[in-house]
């Protein structure tokens, strides 16, 4: 069965996205951080994001500039598969996009059973919220910022449940940077 990871960067109050719905942020020109981001990049997975993630990411990372600055990491997302779920685009021109336009729940539960490589959704709080509450999320991965935004959107918005967790791994990054993998606990 196919498993399905979140990685997200996360304000020290819990913020994924400011006010704006701004993620720049979290980016940091750091060569530790870059190069763990480079590495946990590798590997065959599909990319999934809700509309607002994937329009974002589909206008930075085909540019020269996202070649020119990340170009192990923007080589992987222009290349893997990514799936898109939308009620609202018609079409998707991004390269390797499938649009979804059903239930993602639905969608995601029958794609983890088929054969294929692990699915790891990018940003898309209202995907991760929705698809945690259905304890269809394996892991989760939290990129901790040292950074308070006073307000914005978590990545859980929406829970209606207590989700405990399971840390499997945490590291921590000269530029203030915390990784964090959890498990849900059942």
């Amino acid at each position: 069965m196919r498993r399905l990871a979140v990685f997200n960067s996360v304000s020290l109050d819990g913020y994924f996205v400011d006010q704006n719905g701004d993620m720049s942020w979290a980016h940091k020109n750091d060569a530790e951080w870059n190069s763990f981001v480079a590495g946990n990049a590798q590997g065959d997975s599909v990319l999934v994001f809700g509309r607002v993630t994937y329009q974002m990411m589909a206008s930075w990372w085909p540019t020269p500039q996202a070649l020119q600055a990340m170009p192990v990491v923007a080589e992987r997302m222009n290349r893997l598969p990514k799936v898109v779920f939308s009620r609202t685009l018609a079409e998707v021109a991004w390269s390797n996009t499938t649009l979804v336009q059903r239930d993602p729940a639905a969608a995601i539960r029958g794609m983890k059973r088929e054969p294929g490589p692990d699915l790891v959704i990018l940003g898309s709080g209202q995907i991760v919220s929705l698809l945690a509450q259905e304890g269809l999320i394996d892991e989760f991965q939290v990129a901790l910022s040292p950074i308070v935004l006073g307000s914005g959107r978590t990545m859980f918005e929406g829970v209606k449940r207590k989700l405990s967790m399971k840390l499997l791994q945490s590291r921590a990054f000269a530029n203030g940077n915390v990784f964090l993998r959890y498990e849900p606990m059942a």
